[in-house]
């Protein structure tokens, strides 16, 4: 790094980046894309943070760092100070004040202002960039937007317009910057780009979102904490660190790395991978939705009955799936985990059915679920109407691993798949228990359900649409989530594209961890054929439809099934999921060993068995097999669970 000095200016070069920081002006000329605002704004719940005079910067260095702090003088807190961090690879800006208030939303590369020359309002980077990167599924569906779009990457939306962003919630908060737009959804076009990304851990990520906010060739980013976040003395705002990147996917895997090397986020998955989370899924929702007419909701259609008869269709075509996901709803009401009586009068038995037959069973919990709790272990408007649950509350957080202690221990499933996370609870007027709140309090949520679920079995699998490197330890697999529709033209885009753009989010975002890669909903069969073959090749396929296409009504023939099953492995009778592995796992062993395993007297001839076998003797040795406690992918060998 090298620092010069003029009577108007510091420059800094590195091999990265040369930046030129004024003496006279709160702006910094980053060589090649623009000019960054050194502004930054941290409003109150209770009035806007708006400087009105700005001091010279103050040059320090520390470690190999160049450190720039930039006192600005606002009648909202006793003090504040903007701090520009120049590394050999990176800028880092962030904002400190010192007083005492609730933090409303924090702007940074921009802010209000009075300038001292005069001019007033809102101030603005200006970047000179064509197209921006979001790694966060929208709709309309568009990878790379044209720079002037907005951006919002956080833990509250739905399906209503502008707010279609929280597919996954939350995602890694990193944005790229890039010289081009893209002529396709889900298009990537060559570099250089530049990675902007929040630098933060679970602790400091109590705001709701993250916006990118563009307006008339200027551009700054909010975070919205929503006055529930408290400042006393001095706070300080995440970093936003800026990098040059050769692609996005640089950009968000560098992100990671970053919040991995400073203990923000952890480096991998916290507990054992088991063999048979990566056995091909059948999850019911997209049956459910393709049945569902005349006034009857797919809700309704959650039923032992009807699972029972799309499992049987998918089995006489070649379709065995290795895990089952029972889906919304299975339960007497949200929040519940208890069966409902008339749609599952005997759950638990019918898991322990699909044990026997070497199948495992995931339940749907939908996140953040009021119903029937206490008001007290909720989130609350200003009337005391509940929410949203409320995981600051320690009696909510017992009755939450209470309900997973049922749905895994007196049930017996075998994992969960945790859905609605980006239901998020959102405003400043709601009351809770507890200061967290935002994606922190999501992780808060997501933590007790996660080591409630692996005290009841190790091996369980907790599913999750959360690709954010900081929740790494609080699932052990990615959900593609919901496939969407357009692009802005309002033409459709093939989930197949949708769909691996969102793999390479996960594959960046979270390395060590295994992606469900979702099935629904489906436009037509043409394309759910097309997503079923490549599904394969993004994680672990998952199956949503058993009779016909909800989005078309087409009918899904046995010829179709008997595709998917040989473009899974699955065709021919055979279980799903690495049966050579099981395999050369009782071969590897010696004889003495074998007991321990399969209980049957000698490896060679359990081998050769399988070898003789035809497809339909195989499924119930293998059956037999994988179904006996303590064999890798079989029920756990106690109540503890098994081996991983």
């Amino acid at each position: 790094m090298r620092i010069t000095t003029t009577a108007r200016a510091f420059r800094v070069r590195t091999e990265a980046y040369t930046l030129t920081v004024s003496r006279t002006e709160p702006t910094a000329e980053l060589e090649g894309w623009g000019t960054l605002s050194l502004l930054a704004s941290v409003h109150t719940s209770a009035r806007r943070d708006e400087t009105y005079e700005t001091l010279p910067p103050v040059l320090t260095r520390d470690d190999g760092r160049a450190v720039f702090h930039l006192p600005q003088r606002t009648a909202a807190w006793q003090t504040k100070t903007v701090r520009l961090t120049c590394t050999p690879d990176a800028i880092a800006l962030d904002v400190s004040v010192e007083g005492e208030a609730m933090v409303g939303d924090v702007t940074l590369l921009g802010g209000r202002a009075v300038l001292n020359t005069g001019p007033a309002g809102t101030f603005r980077s200006g970047l000179l960039a064509r197209g921006v990167f979001s790694p966060a599924p929208a709709q309309p569906v568009q990878v790379v937007r044209p720079a002037g779009t907005p951006v919002t990457l956080g833990v509250v939306g739905d399906s209503r317009p502008g707010r279609l962003h929280a597919v996954f919630s939350p995602p890694p908060l990193v944005l790229a910057l890039g010289r081009h737009e893209s002529r396709t959804a889900t298009g990537v076009p060559e570099g250089p780009w530049l990675g902007v990304s929040v630098w933060a851990g679970v602790a400091d990520l109590t705001f709701t979102q993250f916006a990118y906010e563009p307006l008339d060739g200027g551009t700054l980013l909010r975070l919205d904490y929503e006055g529930r976040t408290a400042a006393r003395g001095t706070w300080t705002s995440p970093a936003i660190v800026i990098s040059p990147a050769a692609t996005p996917w640089e950009a968000v895997a560098r992100h990671r790395a970053d919040l991995v090397a400073h203990g923000l986020a952890p480096g991998g998955p916290v507990h054992p991978r088991y063999a048979w989370w990566e056995r091909p899924i059948f999850c019911g929702w997209g049956a459910q939705c393709a049945r569902a007419r005349d006034g009857v909701t797919p809700m309704e259609l959650s039923r032992q009955d009807l699972y029972d008869g799309w499992l049987d269709r998918l089995e006489e075509h070649g379709l065995v799936p290795g895990t089952i996901v029972i889906d919304d709803r299975w339960q007497a009401a949200y929040g519940s985990p208890e069966p409902d009586p008339a749609r599952w009068p005997r759950l638990r038995e019918w898991i322990a059915a699909r044990h026997e037959r070497g199948q495992r069973v995931l339940l749907w919990w939908r996140a953040w679920a009021p119903h029937g709790l206490p008001p007290e272990e909720c989130v609350t408007d200003p009337a005391g109407r509940p929410v949203a649950a409320d995981p600051t509350n320690p009696a909510y957080r017992r009755r939450l691993a209470a309900a997973v202690e049922h749905m895994l221990g007196r049930l017996g499933a075998d994992g969960l798949k945790i859905d609605f996370t980006q239901w998020s609870p959102s405003g400043s007027h709601l009351r809770s228990y507890g200061p967290n709140w935002g994606i922190s309090l999501l992780h808060e949520m997501l933590a007790t359900m996660y080591e409630a679920a692996k005290l009841v079995r190790p091996d369980a699998l907790i599913v999750t649409h959360t690709p954010h490197p900081a929740f790494a330890d609080v699932c052990d697999m990615i959900r593609l989530n919901d496939v969407l529709d357009t692009d802005p033209h309002g033409r459709p885009v093939p989930a197949a594209d949708q769909l691996r753009f969102r793999h390479a989010v996960a594959a960046h975002a979270m390395p060590g961890h295994l992606v469900d890669t979702d099935q629904w909903p489906m436009r037509t069969r043409a394309d759910w054929l097309a997503y079923a073959r490549v599904q394969p090749e993004l994680g672990v396929p998952a199956l949503y439809y058993a009779e016909s296409i909800d989005g078309s009504g087409e009918e899904i023939t046995g010829e179709d099934l008997r595709l998917v099953a040989r473009w899974w492995g699955t065709a021919d009778g055979r279980l799903p999921g690495d049966l050579a592995d099981l395999v050369e796992e009782v071969d590897e062993c010696l004889p003495a060993d074998l007991a321990g395993v399969v209980g049957e007297p000698d490896a060679g001839d359990l081998v050769e068995v399988v070898g003789d076998a035809g497809p339909a003797d195989l499924v119930e040795i293998v059956g037999e097999v994988a179904g006996r406690p303590g064999v890798p992918g079989g029920p756990p060998s106690g109540p503890m669970g098994g081996h991983p």
